[in-house]
C-alpha cells in the first residue's frame, strides 16, 4: 500500500506529544504529522484510539529471541528474531555475536549477509556487532572462557576485509594490542566499544582518545572502583560517568541493575547518552527453563528463572530476556523517568550513536516509517518497520 493513515493519536515528536495527531506513511518514509484528522485519500487508515506513537525502538544489542540465537547461523534463526522483536515494538537492532572461534564468527557474518536482504517481516538489522574474544578473563561474565583472548592483528584485519556489515565491535581496552585495534575500528567507521573489562580510569582515557567511546551493558562485567597495592584506583563505570561524551548502555530489564542504579545512570549521563538495550538471548518470548547461550552446537547451558538467564551454578547472569516494551516500561516505572525521556533512550540516542540518526529515532517528515504504537503502559498494538506492519495485536488475537 502507498499511504497509510494514523489517525486520533498522541504522536512523540522532537517538539513533544502532539495530542490526537494525524501521522501519514508514503510508501517507507513519513510524508506528514500534522494536528487533527486531516484528509488522505485512498490511504489504510489505522484508528489510534488515543493510543502512543513512538519512533520504532532501536536495539543497539540482541543475542536471540524466541528460541533462536543469532550464533545458531541459520537464516531461519535470523529471520526469526526479528520476528519475535518486532512484536515488542523492536523496528532496528543490531545482531550480537558471542566470544568464538574465528570460523565461527566467519560463518556468523555470512549468514548475516544472506539474511538481511530478504527480512521483510521483522526487525531490521542495522548492522553485526562483535561482543568478544578480546576480553579479560577476570571480567568474562557468561563469555566462554575457551575462547577469550588478546587482539590478534592478523584475525580481526581478516575479518574486517571479509565484510561491510560490521558496525560495532566489543573489547577490553587494557589489553595488549586494544589501542590499535580501536584505531583500526575507528578507520573502518566501526564502533568501538569497552566490554568485559579490568580497565582502570586512566586506561580508559587514552582509550576514549583512541575511538572507545561506548560502554557495553554499562556495570556489567566491568571494573569500578579497586584497590591496588593499598592505593585506590576508580574503575570503567566512574570513568564512563567523567566522561561526558561517553555513551553508555544499560540492561533495564530491572534484574541486571536495580531500580536504584537505573536511577543514578539517568540522572548522570541522562537520556542522551544512555541506551537502553535488551541483550537478549534465546529464551526472550519463551517460557522459563533450560536454554543455551550461544551456538546450539558450542553455546553454554543456562537456565531461565526469575525473569533472567543464569548460569547453571547460578554464579552469574547469562543474557537477559528482556524485550524493548519492558526496559521502556521498566524506566518508567522503576526509574521514575518520564515517558518521552524512556523513550528517547531507546529511539533518538541509539539512532545518534549508531550514526543512523539522519534517518531514524524520530517522528518527521523524511525519516523512515519505523513506528510503534502503544498503549499507557506500553502494551504494544502495532510495529511498522519501513512503512510495512510487521506486527498488530488484534490480528494476532483473532488468530489465537
Amino acid at each position: 500500500m502507498k499511504y497509510i493513515k494514523i489517525y486520533n493519536a498522541n504522536i512523540i515528536t522532537p517538539e513533544g506529544i502532539l495530542k490526537g495527531g494525524t501521522l501519514v506513511i508514503e510508501n517507507d518514509k513519513i510524508a506528514e504529522v500534522s494536528a487533527g484528522n486531516v484528509d488522505v485519500p485512498s490511504a489504510f487508515e489505522i484508528n489510534a484510539g488515543g493510543k502512543i506513537i513512538s519512533p520504532g525502538f532501536i536495539d543497539l544489542h540482541v543475542h536471540g529471541g524466541g528460541g533462536h540465537d543469532f550464533m545458531d547461523n541459520t537464516i531461519d534463526a535470523f529471520l526469526s528474531i526479528a520476528s519475535t522483536h518486532a512484536r515488542y515494538g523492536t523496528t532496528s537492532l543490531m545482531p550480537t555475536t558471542l566470544s568464538c572461534e574465528k570460523t565461527d564468527l566467519l560463518d556468523t557474518i555470512k549468514t548475516y549477509e544472506a539474511a538481511d536482504p530478504i527480512n521483510s517481516t521483522g526487525a531490521q538489522f542495522v548492522g553485526l556487532h562483535i561482543e568478544g574474544p578480546y576480553f579479560s578473563m577476570n571480567q568474562k561474565g557468561a563469555q566462554d572462557p575457551r575462547y577469550i583472548r588478546n587482539p590478534d592483528a592478523d584475525e580481526y584485519n581478516e575479518i574486517l576485509a571479509a565484510t561491510a556489515v560490521i558496525k560495532r565491535w566489543s573489547a577490553a581496552p587494557e589489553l595488549p594490542g586494544s589501542l590499535a585495534f580501536a584505531r583500526k575500528l575507528s578507520a573502518n567507521n566501526i564502533l568501538a566499544s569497552i566490554a568485559h573489562t579490568d580497565a582502570i580510569y586512566e586506561d580508559v582515557l587514552v582509550a576514549f582518545e583512541e575511538g572507545f567511546t561506548h560502554a557495553t551493558h554499562f556495570y556489567s562485567c566491568m571494573s569500578g572502583v579497586s584497590r591496588r597495592n593499598a592505593y585506590r584506583y576508580a574503575g570503567v563505570i566512574e570513568a564512563a560517568y567523567l566522561l561526558d561524551d561517553m555513551t553508555v548502555e544499560i540492561i533495564a530489564d530491572g534484574v541486571h541493575l536495580p531500580p536504584a542504579l537505573l536511577k543514578l545512570v539517568y540522572k548522570i549521563k541522562g537520556m542522551k547518552n544512555t541506551a537502553l538495550i535488551t541483550d537478549a538471548m534465546r529464551g526472550a518470548g519463551m517460557p522459563e527453563g533450560k536454554s543455551i547461550l550461544g551456538s546450539l552446537t558450542t553455546g553454554l547451558e543456562v537456565i531461565i528463572e526469575d525473569g533472567v538467564a543464569k548460569l547453571p551454578d547460578r554464579s552469574a547472569f547469562a543474557g537477559s530476556v528482556a524485550t524493548a516494551d519492558q526496559l521502556v516500561r521498566n524506566m518508567m516505572e522503576l526509574a521514575e523517568v518520564p515517558l518521552v525521556d524512556a523513550v528517547e533512550m531507546i529511539t533518538k540516542t541509539p539512532a545518534r550513536i549508531l550514526n543512523i540518526n539522519s534517518r531514524k529515532g524520530v517522528i518527521k517528515k523524511g525519516m523512515d516509517a519505523d513506528l510503534v504504537i502503544f498503549d499507557q503502559k506500553i502494551n504494544i498494538d502495532t510495529t511498522i518497520v519501513m512503512g510495512q506492519i510487521v506486527f498488530n495485536a488484534n490480528e494476532v488475537q483473532a488468530l489465537s
